[in-house]
């Protein structure tokens, strides 16, 4: 096997498998969280559906991605080509909106109250989740139905013009005006959304640093600090999307240019837009002190993990 296809499809074994198994213990640990506590906080919520849905993303682009470059061939059929593209599709807008949902939401939680309004949003906030949810899902459903229609499995021969050649599948859109609509749209609906997400984030940096000034020589309450360290963790994922959001879209723009995508570019794009569902979730586990809790509770001691659950449900309250 030729050294560059081994680097490439360790590199892409390495990433879907760690990233599937990280979201996995994430999922299974806030589920654990939601059979001993009444319900999850707001925040727990996001994050836990947007590991799932980095998990799907995984699942369906990492998995045959990565069994394409060891040379696996004819994976799925025209059906199975469809399903897997538009979930594939699905998860990565919902990757991005749940970011952003999750940046907003803890803007709105850190902000000082100067309001009606603001207050009334304060308090029925964990009442927005779920509505939430349901329209990020529809409102992708919609904005991704493109593609899975013109998705097909390889034909033998060369690949037509104003086709994306993802290995495993092709996504073939005939016409270069249908091409570019589509483009168009999904970089439209991300660009919004991360706009949004570096907007609530700005925000949130600005709090933290009034914050850090106020408590500077008083004795900050644990409440406030957690707050403070979850609106860290958020700033520091959007961040981290930001920067692999970038990195994709300036592939995706030189993409959009070609009629016929090489496939070494479009493995990069692949590449560089799995990062995020990859590294996320660990950054989930590092800085969630109940997530973390769970990670270690068959090695600690059963009283003091009881007593650090009791402490943690105090300060969320």
């Amino acid at each position: 096997m030729d050294l560059c296809i081994t680097i490439k499809g360790v590199s892409f074994l390495l990433q879907t498998g760690l990233g599937i198994l990280a979201n996995l213990l994430v999922l299974m640990a806030y589920s654990h969280i939601a059979c001993v506590e009444p319900r999850l906080q707001p925040v727990d919520q996001i994050l836990a559906h947007l590991a799932f849905a980095n998990l799907v993303l995984l699942l369906t682009r990492g998995v045959p991605q990565t069994m394409t470059v060891f040379g696996l061939r004819h994976l799925l059929d025209d059906p199975g080509c469809k399903v897997v593209i538009y979930a594939y599709r699905i998860s990565r807008a919902l990757s991005v909106c749940l970011t952003c949902m999750l940046s907003v939401f803890q803007a709105v939680t850190i902000a000082p109250v100067a309001g009606l309004l603001l207050a009334r949003l304060k308090a029925c906030l964990p009442q927005l989740v779920t509505p939430t949810f349901v329209v990020l899902w529809l409102l992708n459903m919609l904005v991704c139905i493109a593609a899975p229609l013109c998705s097909v499995a390889p034909r033998n021969g060369t690949v037509p013009p104003f086709t994306l050649n993802l290995g495993f599948c092709h996504v073939d859109f005939h016409n270069s005006l249908s091409y570019v609509i589509n483009g168009a749209a999904v970089s439209g609906r991300d660009f919004t959304f991360v706009g949004l997400m570096l907007t609530s984030s700005v925000y949130i940096l600005v709090l933290l640093h009034k914050h850090s000034k106020q408590v500077r020589g008083i004795r900050r309450s644990q409440g406030s600090s957690m707050e403070m360290r979850a609106a860290k963790t958020v700033v520091t994922l959007v961040v981290l999307y930001a920067v692999f959001f970038g990195i994709d879209n300036v592939i995706w723009i030189y993409m959009l240019t070609v009629t016929q995508v090489p496939a070494v570019v479009a493995d990069m794009r692949v590449f560089f837009s799995s990062c995020y569902a990859t590294l996320s979730p660990f950054l989930i586990i590092s800085s969630n002190k109940k997530i973390k809790g769970r990670m270690v509770c068959a090695t600690s001691d059963p009283k003091q993990q009881s007593g650090d659950d009791y402490a943690e449900k105090g300060n969320t309250k």
